[in-house]
């Protein structure tokens, strides 16, 4: 059981809307299982003046750090006093750690992604993977940077061209712009960082191929669906959200999240079985 006391480290998700959040649920059910003096709620301000105002109460001790997204992680990197690489990687933050007065921004998005591959896809080697990523959005961005890091060789995959070249020319050396599906053909590892099914032709992709969505509602995409039916390999969102939760539990608390099996309690929350 938890225990609440004067002591107790108050963390949140903030976010507009929130109420569709699983982060409560994850850091309730850790807090819970580790008996940690500690609640984790939401937060939804209603535009950047209540976020701000969020961020003066952390600064204030009332709160011990936050999870950010959408639309305030670019609100929350600026607001930093100290950023992490992988924040400045992309610009925005989704996690805030509040420390005598202090701001401590990181994102935990690419840790995410590296986390669900390692858990699903424990087979694929990242150093020298072509990865192929759909979409030129913040996702892709996220993502991009840990992949890389990782040794992966990265091309973009965008309706919008000059989006694509965009991003890539940020990330800089390891990265290219796709000029066609043709680049499926020489892919390891397909990634969907579109809010929306991908309009691509999976016959293309080589048997070895690993597909990851990362939505997770629902948890087997249609995207996901269509790749397991061609007896590819897949990964998907929710492994993702629990990866990028663990480092934002940890940044809040200062614990590592306790082993168990989270998958299971936010299938069971979702009302799914897969």
């Amino acid at each position: 059981m938890s225990r609440i006391t004067g002591a107790v480290k108050v963390g949140g998700v903030v976010g507009q809307p929130v109420s569709h959040s699983l982060s409560p649920v994850i850091h309730n059910a850790w807090l819970e299982a580790g008996g940690i003096d500690g609640a984790y709620v939401a937060f939804a301000p209603k535009d950047a003046d209540g976020f701000a105002a969020l961020v003066a109460a952390g600064r204030a001790g009332l709160i011990a750090g936050v999870n950010v997204t959408a639309p305030f992680k670019e609100q929350a990197f600026a607001c930093a006093d100290q950023v992490s690489h992988a924040a400045k990687l992309v610009s925005s933050a989704n996690i805030l750690a509040f420390r005598d007065g202090q701001v401590l921004a990181d994102s935990s998005d690419g840790a995410g992604v590296i986390y669900a591959l390692a858990e699903q896809a424990p087979a694929l080697s990242l150093s020298g993977a072509h990865v192929v990523m759909l979409g030129a959005g913040g996702a892709s961005r996220a993502a991009a940077g840990a992949l890389l890091q990782a040794g992966a060789r990265l091309t973009i995959l965008n309706r919008t061209r000059q989006r694509a070249e965009d991003l890539a020319a940020d990330l800089g050396a390891g990265v290219c712009v796709a000029n066609d599906e043709t680049v499926l053909e020489t892919a390891d590892l397909v990634i969907n960082a579109l809010s929306v099914r991908p309009e691509i032709d999976l016959a293309s992709l080589p048997s070895h191929t690993v597909v990851m969505d990362m939505t997770y509602r629902p948890v087997v995409t249609p995207f996901l669906q269509a790749a397991r039916d061609r007896g590819l390999i897949i990964v998907d969102g929710l492994a993702m959200l629990i990866g990028q939760a663990g480092a934002g539990f940890e940044a809040i608390y200062g614990l590592a999240p306790p082993l168990m099996d989270m998958r299971a309690i936010l299938l069971k929350h979702l009302g799914q079985t897969q």
